[in-house]
């Protein structure tokens, strides 16, 4: 099952004392950017699809470059839909679109 594509939704909720919390979550963001992956920002959360192990990675890069931009600390909130057939983002978003 989990070789299958998953979505999995990121929240990262930096705190800093000499950063605005937006401009780290830009960092995290540019991370998920470069990955390759298919993602869909929303106000709350990132939403990616791909492979667990794929998206679990960028998610540790994505922490890290928090820390890199000034963060103090970090609250990271995830959901996961995996299934026994593939979850894509479009299945849940097309009648929207």
């Amino acid at each position: 099952m989990m070789t299958k594509t998953v979505n999995i939704a990121l929240q990262i909720l930096p705190s800093s004392k000499s950063v605005h919390p937006y401009s780290i979550v830009d960092k995290a963001i540019e991370v998920i950017a470069a990955s390759g992956l298919k993602y869909r920002v929303t106000p709350f959360e990132t939403v990616m699809e791909g492979s667990y192990e794929d998206i679990m990675t960028v998610i540790k890069e994505a922490q890290e470059a928090c820390y890199n931009a000034g963060a103090d600390s970090l609250m990271t909130y995830l959901k996961i839909q995996s299934s026994l057939n593939d979850v894509t983002i479009e299945d849940k978003m097309e009648k929207y679109d």
